[in-house]
């Protein structure tokens, strides 16, 4: 066996169906037991995002959204939606769905658990699922399990997917040589790393929400024109979800694998990415992070993947693989599934214009993606490094993570893809397992945090010797009077500016 059938078959054995199983799964029991917070408190997600930071330390739930965002939306909403309709069918869009709806409750509870087990690391925040297992779960063997596939997943497997998929669309759209694509891309990632994470998040905060937005209006305007075909759409995509008929019923079981896979590798709620990010954000209570995470999963997957799957198939410009070979459905040349799919259903309206913009788009969305896989690197380098205490081994982690990133961009998809896919699942696998044995702190959360709103609390603070949390170290005593105090200053401005003036 070849290296490449190896690596298949390692991924047929990593997306499994009981993976899907668990994701879902979990997915539909966290929100049954925060009674579906990822649709009752969504009022409470939106007036969170835009609240200032709680602390001079870190960022501000804002910046941590987009950071967040940045890893989630990226190639996956883009070449993953076309990936996904390709051999799964139109139907793969619906379970998508599925996907964020439940996964934005692991969302929650995933990013909440990264806050209260986070730690102030050289003066800044640092969080995530090598963390909370070893703090949470009292398993340092297992944090360092999670943390060294995380770093061989987001240093070394993901970021190729992502400069992939950028130099085949600028190929497409402007003939550029990949090989320039990639001096391009790793110049570009070079000065942004190099200058922290605040560089970082502030790149990503500009740059994300701006592109998002021109791309969704652009999907709009394309799905506008061809309203007259948006019902037989819609009807498509729920028929295809449960067609037992399509290749001897095969084609619901793929529906399903594809779209919780491209589901979770685009909006990647309960693989354990997300809570890093997350961890970086000076706010008072872990729920708010938990809550502004959750909604996250709405704005990659129902509104960017969404505006993809609806692009491709209004415009018809897509094939679906039959599992017994062939073509179920094929409208477009033999082309790789990936960017060029949106590119054509861009183009059939905007002649000229719609394969350049979604070059553009994509090459945005996967950079500020590579910058959050860098990220995410570099905190479980750091969650290691806190043992061997190396200064050095940072600076060599942002020059290895250029290696992959060059060498996607010039490179064969499939095998990307495929290694893309097995780091991933073995992330979800393991995060999942720990956010579910750690849930009862998340609840303990939630229901702490409604409690305080409830009693009038605009702004809660986290006590996690009160809730009977133990290894929160950074919530000390000290910690949260500082909060406290911040809190009080910022009420009694609030108020003072709100106070009527006698005239």
């Amino acid at each position: 066996m070849d290296f490449t059938g190896f690596i298949n078959l390692l991924n047929g054995y990593v997306w499994s169906t009981p993976l899907v199983c668990l994701l879902l799964g979990g997915g539909l029991y966290f929100s049954i037991r925060t009674r579906f917070v990822q649709l009752r408190m969504m009022h409470e997600m939106v007036r969170l995002i835009f609240q200032p930071k709680d602390d001079d330390l870190g960022i501000s739930s804002f910046q941590a959204l987009s950071m967040t965002l940045a890893g989630r939306v990226g190639t996956g909403n883009i070449a993953g939606v076309a990936t996904a309709i390709m051999f799964g069918g139109p139907g793969a869009l619906f379970w998508m769905w599925v996907v964020a709806i439940l996964g934005a409750a692991s969302a929650f509870v995933e990013s909440t658990l990264g806050q209260v087990y986070k730690e102030e690391i050289y003066h800044q925040f640092r969080g995530g699922p090598a963390f909370y297992i070893e703090k949470g779960l009292k398993n340092k063997f297992f944090a360092w399990v999670f943390a060294l596939f995380t770093i061989f997943s987001c240093g070394l497997f993901l970021p190729s997917i992502q400069s992939n998929s950028i130099a085949a669309s600028a190929q497409m759209a402007f003939g550029i040589e990949p090989l320039i694509t990639a001096v391009v891309i790793t110049s570009l990632l070079s000065f942004i790393i190099y200058g922290g994470l605040k560089r970082m998040a502030t790149f990503v905060s500009w740059v994300v929400p701006f592109m998002a937005q021109a791309y969704v209006v652009v999907a709009i305007i394309i799905i506008f024109v061809h309203w007259e075909r948006f019902d037989d759409v819609l009807a498509l995509v729920f028929s295809s979800a449960f067609d037992m008929e399509a290749a001897g019923g095969a084609m619901i079981g793929l529906a399903i694998q594809w779209g919780v896979k491209r589901g979770l590798y685009s909006n990647e709620a309960g693989q354990g990415s997300g809570p890093h990010a997350s961890s970086a954000a000076a706010v008072s209570h872990p729920a708010k992070q938990g809550l502004v995470q959750a909604f996250s999963v709405y704005i990659d997957t129902l509104l960017v993947c969404s505006a993809t799957g609806f692009m491709i198939l209004m415009t018809g410009c897509y094939n679906v693989v039959s599992p017994e070979g062939g073509f179920l459905y094929q409208a477009l040349p033999n082309v790789e599934a990936g960017p060029a799919f949106t590119q054509f259903a861009a183009d059939s309206l905007l002649p000229g214009f719609g394969a350049p913009f979604v070059s553009v788009a994509l090459f945005f969305f996967a950079f500020t993606t590579i910058l959050a896989y860098v990220y995410i690197t570099e905190t479980n380098v750091v969650y290691i490094n806190r043992h061997f205490k190396k200064p050095w081994l940072i600076p060599v982690l942002r020059i290895l993570v250029m290696i992959p990133t060059a060498y996607g961009a010039v490179k064969s998809a499939d095998l990307v893809w495929t290694m893309g896919d097995i780091g991933m699942g073995i992330m979800a696998w393991m995060n999942m397992f720990a956010i579910l044995a750690l849930q009862g702190v998340a609840f303990k959360c939630l229901k702490d945090y409604e409690t305080q709103r409830k009693a009038g609390i605009k702004n809660p603070v986290f006590h996690p010797e009160k809730l009977g949390i133990d290894n929160a170290d950074f919530w000390t005593s000290n910690r949260t009077a500082m909060i406290e105090a911040d809190v009080k200053r910022e009420s009694e401005v609030i108020f003072e500016n709100q106070r009527p003036r006698n005239l």
